[in-house]
């Protein structure tokens, strides 16, 4: 397990409160001063933050990602300009437990309009293999029972909660692959805006609907496009499906763990070719923004096929589509055809 991607266990526990209640109700003239125009500016982590803050801020925020495009945003370092532009901004959303040196940075930052959007949704633990046969396709009632606004999320990760980020059985962090668990986020950072820049909450309030709408129809497609296929079985470099496995009745298979970089074990690999006999998988996908030769490697000695899976970490001109739905399209295409879709 490379260190550097060990994921903290206080990313839940630490999240004691929800985060948008913490937000100060301040007027739009408290929250911007100076600069940008006039826009709420707005620090974003990675890319999925990224994405909802432009969405949800529309025209009113001036959005900057910490994490270039390409960059793998577990292993990220800051520089002290990056640190310092944390401090001036008006609105922080990252997700806790990702990137360790955000976390940190944004904790010394001092800026009260902070959003993790751990605290917006509920972790659940996912291992090498996530099997979401029991769940079925729960769609709005799975979300329900977890609140949509996430205001349970906290009160059920309290302090020594037992979750440990990115170790074999920790909660798993990746809750954007899963279209039903983002839209819960969404909704939180929509509600969050409007309490940090009140003159423009009805906009807010608009853009997070619209954009709620979509995902609502991207999970839709996901869920009629994997109801029928040959197998439920699809194995990954980088255990990063958990969730969305779960929500569509698929079971992933990772050759070595939420770890990307993490070499697997001679007894793992056999064993990843026992599973896709058995189970009639067809082949291994890795990421854009890693290297595919474990994936090679094994897809050779096991005689399957090699394909790319996007964990959305990051988009670059290598990405199959230009923005989070478009790539989540592309992987719904790319998992219909390894699990053979009818």
């Amino acid at each position: 397990m490379n260190v550097r991607r060990l994921i903290p266990a206080t990313a839940v526990a630490g999240a004691v409160a929800l985060g948008l209640t913490a937000l100060s109700a301040c007027s739009t003239s408290d929250a911007v001063d100076g600069g940008d125009g006039g826009k709420l500016k707005v620090t974003a982590s990675f890319y999925p933050m990224q994405f909802l803050a432009e969405r949800i801020g529309g025209e009113h925020v001036a959005v900057t990602s910490l994490t270039k495009p390409g960059v793998e945003p577990h292993d990220l370092e800051l520089t002290p300009r990056q640190i310092g532009s944390i401090s001036e901004s008006d609105y922080v959303l990252y997700l806790k437990g990702i990137q360790p040196a955000v976390d940190d940075a944004i904790k010394q930052s001092g800026v009260k309009n902070t959003v993790d959007a751990a605290t917006l949704t509920t972790l659940e633990n996912h291992g090498s293999e996530v099997s979401g046969h029991d769940h079925g396709h729960e769609g709005e009632e799975h979300a329900d029972e977890h609140g949509h606004e996430g205001e349970e999320a906290h009160e059920e990760h309290s302090e020594g909660d037992g979750h440990n980020h990115g170790e074999e059985g920790g909660a798993d962090p990746h809750i954007w692959l899963d279209p039903v668990k983002y839209a819960e986020v969404a909704k939180g950072v929509g509600k969050s805006l409007e309490k940090a820049d009140p003159d423009h909450a009805a906009d807010y309030e608009k853009n997070t609907e619209t954009l709620v709408a979509e995902l609502d129809k991207l999970n839709t497609a996901y869920e009629s496009g994997l109801r029928n296929t040959a197998t439920k079985t699809f194995i990954t470099t980088h255990s990063a499906f958990g969730y969305l496995a779960e929500r569509y009745g698929l079971t992933q298979q990772g050759i070595a763990g939420i770890d990307p970089e993490a070499e697997p074990s001679p007894a793992r690999i056999q064993e990843i070719h026992t599973i896709a006999e058995k189970e009639k998988a067809t082949t291994v996908f890795f990421e854009t923004l890693a290297s595919d030769r474990t994936a090679k490697t094994l897809a050779k000695d096991t005689g399957l096929k090699t394909g790319v899976l996007d964990p959305l970490e990051g988009i670059t001109d290598k990405s199959r589509g230009a923005d989070y739905i478009e790539v989540m399209e592309s992987n719904l295409t790319a998992l219909q055809k390894a699990l053979g879709a009818k």
